[in-house]
Protein backbone atom coordinates (compact mmCIF):
# COMPACT_ATOMS: atom_id res chain seq x y z
CA UNK A 1 0.00 0.00 0.00
CA UNK A 2 2.53 2.20 0.76
CA UNK A 3 4.71 1.98 -2.76
CA UNK A 4 1.06 2.20 -4.02
CA UNK A 5 0.64 5.90 -2.31
CA UNK A 6 4.51 6.76 -3.78
CA UNK A 7 3.75 5.92 -7.08
CA UNK A 8 0.60 8.06 -7.11
CA UNK A 9 2.65 10.60 -5.38
CA UNK A 10 5.26 10.74 -7.96
CA UNK A 11 2.56 10.84 -10.88
CA UNK A 12 1.00 14.06 -9.07
CA UNK A 13 4.41 15.76 -8.87
CA UNK A 14 5.21 14.43 -12.42
CA UNK A 15 1.39 15.76 -13.83
CA UNK A 16 2.18 19.00 -11.27
CA UNK A 17 5.51 19.66 -13.60
CA UNK A 18 4.21 19.39 -17.32
CA UNK A 19 1.57 21.74 -16.46
CA UNK A 20 3.68 24.14 -14.66
CA UNK A 21 6.04 23.80 -17.87
CA UNK A 22 3.41 24.00 -20.36
CA UNK A 23 1.67 27.67 -19.16
CA UNK A 24 -0.90 28.62 -21.15
CA UNK A 25 0.40 27.30 -24.62
CA UNK A 26 -2.62 25.71 -26.36
CA UNK A 27 -1.61 22.49 -28.53
CA UNK A 28 -2.69 22.85 -32.08
CA UNK A 29 -5.39 19.71 -33.83
CA UNK A 30 -3.29 16.85 -35.56
CA UNK A 31 -4.64 17.48 -38.38
CA UNK A 32 -3.63 21.18 -39.04
CA UNK A 33 -0.36 20.53 -40.26
CA UNK A 34 2.28 23.72 -40.83
CA UNK A 35 5.36 24.60 -42.93
CA UNK A 36 8.21 22.08 -42.15
CA UNK A 37 11.72 23.68 -43.15
CA UNK A 38 10.36 25.70 -45.53
CA UNK A 39 8.47 23.28 -47.45
CA UNK A 40 4.07 24.48 -47.08
CA UNK A 41 1.34 22.12 -45.75
CA UNK A 42 0.16 20.07 -48.67
CA UNK A 43 3.55 20.19 -50.74
CA UNK A 44 6.27 17.83 -51.59
CA UNK A 45 9.55 19.07 -51.47
CA UNK A 46 12.96 18.67 -52.70
CA UNK A 47 16.13 20.95 -51.41
CA UNK A 48 19.41 21.41 -53.32
CA UNK A 49 22.13 19.13 -53.37
CA UNK A 50 23.71 18.29 -49.81
CA UNK A 51 21.54 21.11 -48.00
CA UNK A 52 21.51 19.75 -44.46
CA UNK A 53 20.03 20.06 -42.64
CA UNK A 54 16.82 21.04 -45.18
CA UNK A 55 16.44 24.76 -45.14
CA UNK A 56 14.90 26.14 -48.30
CA UNK A 57 13.53 24.10 -50.88
CA UNK A 58 14.93 24.35 -54.25
CA UNK A 59 11.52 22.64 -55.82
CA UNK A 60 7.92 22.48 -54.36
CA UNK A 61 4.96 20.02 -56.15
CA UNK A 62 1.43 20.86 -55.37
CA UNK A 63 -0.06 18.39 -57.80
CA UNK A 64 -1.15 14.99 -57.17
CA UNK A 65 0.69 12.58 -60.20
CA UNK A 66 3.85 12.18 -61.59
CA UNK A 67 6.71 14.94 -62.13
CA UNK A 68 10.03 14.93 -64.36
CA UNK A 69 13.00 15.62 -62.42
CA UNK A 70 15.73 17.38 -64.29
CA UNK A 71 19.24 18.03 -63.16
CA UNK A 72 18.46 16.26 -60.00
CA UNK A 73 21.76 14.64 -58.83
CA UNK A 74 23.13 13.34 -55.53
CA UNK A 75 22.08 13.55 -52.36
CA UNK A 76 18.67 15.63 -51.56
CA UNK A 77 16.33 15.98 -48.82
CA UNK A 78 13.14 15.19 -49.78
CA UNK A 79 9.85 16.27 -47.52
CA UNK A 80 6.54 15.03 -47.92
CA UNK A 81 4.61 17.56 -46.15
CA UNK A 82 0.98 16.57 -47.82
CA UNK A 83 -1.91 16.18 -45.56
CA UNK A 84 -4.86 13.59 -45.17
CA UNK A 85 -2.38 10.73 -45.48
CA UNK A 86 -1.11 11.58 -49.27
CA UNK A 87 1.75 10.01 -50.55
CA UNK A 88 4.52 10.21 -52.33
CA UNK A 89 6.88 7.86 -54.79
CA UNK A 90 10.77 8.67 -55.98
CA UNK A 91 10.96 6.58 -59.22
CA UNK A 92 13.51 5.43 -61.34
CA UNK A 93 11.71 6.17 -64.70
CA UNK A 94 10.05 9.26 -66.24
CA UNK A 95 6.61 9.51 -65.53
CA UNK A 96 6.01 8.14 -62.48
CA UNK A 97 6.92 4.53 -63.10
CA UNK A 98 9.28 2.31 -61.82
CA UNK A 99 9.08 3.47 -58.37
CA UNK A 100 11.43 2.13 -55.37
CA UNK A 101 10.99 4.74 -52.31
CA UNK A 102 7.47 5.38 -51.13
CA UNK A 103 7.19 8.09 -48.46
CA UNK A 104 3.65 8.56 -46.31
CA UNK A 105 2.48 12.07 -45.50
CA UNK A 106 4.90 13.54 -42.85
CA UNK A 107 8.19 12.05 -43.70
CA UNK A 108 10.96 12.91 -45.05
CA UNK A 109 14.35 11.11 -46.53
CA UNK A 110 17.84 12.02 -47.61
CA UNK A 111 18.16 10.10 -50.18
CA UNK A 112 20.31 9.98 -53.85
CA UNK A 113 18.55 11.23 -56.66
CA UNK A 114 21.23 10.83 -59.69
CA UNK A 115 18.56 7.48 -60.18
CA UNK A 116 15.58 8.89 -59.75
CA UNK A 117 13.88 10.52 -63.00
CA UNK A 118 10.72 11.34 -61.54
CA UNK A 119 7.95 11.91 -58.15
CA UNK A 120 4.69 11.02 -58.22
CA UNK A 121 2.60 13.00 -55.26
CA UNK A 122 -0.76 10.25 -54.64
CA UNK A 123 -3.90 10.84 -53.39
CA UNK A 124 -4.79 9.57 -50.33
Amino acid sequence: MHKMFRGAAALLTTAAAVVALGGTAQAQPAAQAADWAGCPSGAVCIYPQNQDPAVSPSNIYWAYGPHDLSNQTGRHWVLNNQTGGATADLCLNYGGTNCNYHMPSQFGAYADLTPVNSIKLNRP
